[in-house]
């Protein structure tokens, strides 16, 4: 497959070392890309789960991927998020191309865009840590038995549902929480006179014009890699979501011999293990 050059692409809430992470879904659509700049919006790795001593094979792929893209030039922002929140104590650390930051702003086209992952809105993160905490380990097993569910269902033909998706649907709470961070996220942006806002935790891929008495702003959201299968991706001047499509990569493998994540899912490493492969990978 030809790489589609891109001018930006911006990707968030991967959740690497999660047993949800769908990373060799990820792995086929960044080996399909030619980006100049790559936006890591927060929560690539989810460090709060990290105990786990889950990794497949496909998680570090993911890892050796962004390194690539570095080594060859392209310019990568991470951006911490709340599930990787570790990191923040390295804020703007530069090494060549790789930039590690809480937040960041780019001139596209004469437009100012903010990037920041987005947790500073959710309250349930600023007073109840432990709280949202349990909820990511809820919502783990819920993604990993809503797996077990697909494929029971796939063997008859059926088709596929989300769980979290359908429960969000039936509860107005959810969607009143996922309405006040767009409008606070864009009221932020609107007030410091930028164009674009560009956020992520949500899990909630969108586009769209916000308006108040004080302006107007575009709120996208880059969605997930755990359901939503989503990235952003801006190109002569537009903003476009790309979703993840199996039809599109039918023809490509992600390498020859590799487990898929659900037959590796007993493939487990020690947590030390893990950080001497990441450490060889950098060195």
């Amino acid at each position: 497959m030809e790489k589609r050059e891109v001018e930006i692409v911006v990707i968030s809430d991967v959740h690497l070392g999660t047993y949800g992470c769908h990373a060799k879904e990820l792995l086929k659509y960044l080996k399909s890309i030619k980006p100049k700049t790559l936006i890591l919006n927060g929560d690539i790795i989810d460090i709060w789960q990290f105990s786990k001593r889950y990794w497949p094979e496909t998680h570090m792929k993911i890892l050796r991927k962004i390194m690539k893209f570095v080594v060859e030039g392209v310019n990568v922002y991470y951006l911490t998020g709340n599930h990787d929140e570790l990191l923040r104590k390295f804020a703007d650390m530069h090494l060549g191309t790789f930039h590690l930051q809480n937040k960041l702003v780019l001139e596209l086209d004469g437009k100012k865009a903010w990037f920041f992952h987005g947790d500073v809105f959710d309250v349930t993160m600023q007073h109840s840590k432990w709280l949202a905490k349990m909820g990511a380990i809820g919502y783990d097993s819920l993604i990993l038995i809503n797996s077990f569910v697909n494929w029971c269902l796939a063997l008859f033909g059926r088709q596929k549902m989300s769980f979290s998706q359908k429960i969000k649907a039936k509860f107005k709470d959810a969607v009143k929480f996922i309405n006040k961070f767009e409008q606070t996220a864009s009221e932020l942006a609107i007030e410091k006179g930028y164009h674009y806002v560009v956020c992520g935790h949500i899990h909630q891929p969108e586009i769209r014009q916000i308006a108040n008495e004080d302006g107007e702003v575009t709120y996208l959201n880059s969605g997930d890699w755990v359901e939503s299968l989503t990235a952003l991706e801006y190109d002569k001047r537009q903003w476009k979501i790309a979703k993840y499509a199996a039809a599109d990569f039918k023809d490509e493998e992600v390498e020859s011999g590799l487990l898929s994540d659900s037959e590796d899912l007993h493939s487990k490493l020690d947590v030390n293990i893990l950080l001497q492969k990441i450490k060889l990978e950098i060195s």
